[in-house]
């Protein structure tokens, strides 16, 4: 039975990841959406043709399990690796006291089962006095673990959801306070002491990275992090936090940042279609801007309103030509134009497989990173896992204790 992480199979899962993902970086950073012929192609012939001759439907199939697919070498060994790398425990779970039905009114459903997972997977050897939710929304995660008579404080940003949370706490009984607050501003720091257990379910990027930073500072005595978004900071590429992290010569973009958050567990059949619709508009653009301009390289264009999707191909590309003040489109075969988008986006699908056999490895080497910061500030800390990742696949939930 595979256990959370712990010690220094911390530095060792982190070390072995390292390795892994250096050695094959060339398979992961190109992003076939942005790439006609990838570099790797020409080195693994007959895997890419395999790739390029399958259909979107089988792509769709095989995203979020690439590791099961039988494609030609080296891809049954590069998935074997990837998942033998990515062996993470669950954490051990006990059975939360139930509480009344009306303190998950207003929660959406899968969220209230990541909030019931994440309390539940709370271990600590000292029970905890005042929870600090951090990024809080409307607090329900911190309402869910002080029910039983701990203090509270939700920090949040948003006016709105403070106000929303502060009348939700009343009306439930809990004594908690509901604070607005920047967790980003210079005096965020004073609000962290070391009676204070912080918790944060998917906080973003920068923001769970500074709740580590200053709750160890604060010598806070335990704290508990699920980490989301590792793209979403205000840096031009990754700040590595662990002395591990910063020896590496693995150096991360914004773009391999979002790697990691590539998979899709949740989106509806709509949303995927009109997904689907504006990858295919933008991939048969690409063709013609390459031809139009001359170069055959890819040309970034804006996030588009979803109204685009109602235009003709035709007006799509004329208005992106336009906003992109590339030359005349002329006349065009459009039907031909259209058709090749979605053979393109069939593609960047299948060749996507290859990419993400690393999500998993990337993601864990972000986490790892995070954990070996914590033990160097004096944390035991414990990597595992909180849910299933159909409840969401960011279920990776950092524990830290100070002995």
């Amino acid at each position: 039975m595979q256990h959370p992480l712990t010690g220094e199979q911390i530095r060792t899962r982190f070390r072995a990841l390292d390795d892994y993902l250096l050695a094959h970086q060339d398979l992961w950073r190109p992003r076939p959406f942005t790439h006609r012929q990838l570099p790797w192609e020409a080195q693994h012939v007959e895997l890419a043709a395999w790739l390029r001759s399958r259909s979107l439907a089988e792509a769709e199939a095989a995203h979020n399990h690439p590791e099961w697919l039988t494609a030609p070498a080296p891809f049954a060994q590069l998935a074997a690796e990837s998942a033998t790398l990515s062996l993470v425990g669950h954490l051990p779970t006990e059975k939360l006291a139930p509480v009344s039905a009306r303190m998950s009114v207003d929660v959406p459903g899968r969220k209230w089962q990541q909030i019931e997972a994440f309390a539940g997977a709370l271990h600590f050897q000292h029970t905890p006095e005042h929870w600090l939710d951090w990024c809080a929304g409307k607090g329900h995660l911190g309402r869910r673990l002080a029910h039983g008579g701990q203090a509270l404080t939700c920090l949040e940003y948003n006016p709105e959801l403070v106000t929303a949370g502060e009348q939700l706490s009343k009306r439930l009984g809990i004594d908690a306070t509901h604070q607005q607050q920047d967790v980003m501003a210079a005096n965020t720091g004073d609000l962290l002491s070391a009676r204070h257990t912080p918790i944060a379910l998917h906080a973003c990027g920068d923001l769970h990275v500074q709740l580590i930073r200053l709750a160890s500072d604060a010598q806070c005595p335990q704290m508990a992090i699920a980490p989301c978004c590792y793209n979403r900071i205000s840096a031009n590429d990754y700040q590595p936090l662990s002395v591990d992290a910063r020896a590496s010569a693995l150096k991360l973009s914004l773009e391999d940042l979002g790697l990691p958050l590539s998979e899709t567990v949740t989106a509806g059949a709509r949303v995927r279609r009109q997904r689907d619709t504006s990858m295919a508009r933008r991939l048969g653009f690409d063709s013609l801007q390459r031809d139009l301009r001359g170069v055959d390289e890819y040309l970034p264009t804006p996030s588009l309103p979803v109204a685009w999707l109602e235009k003709s191909i035709a007006d799509f590309c004329r208005d992106l030509a336009a906003l992109k003040e590339l030359p005349d489109v002329g006349q065009q075969n459009w039907t031909e134009r259209e058709a090749v988008g979605w053979q393109r986006l069939a593609e960047v699908r299948n060749l996507e497989l290859v990419r993400g056999l690393f999500r998993r490895p990337l993601e864990l080497w972000l986490v790892l990173d995070r954990a070996l910061y914590l033990q160097e500030r004096g944390y035991a800390v414990q990597l595992g896992l909180f849910c299933d990742s159909l409840v969401t696949p960011r279920n990776l939930l950092l524990l830290a204790e100070r002995p």
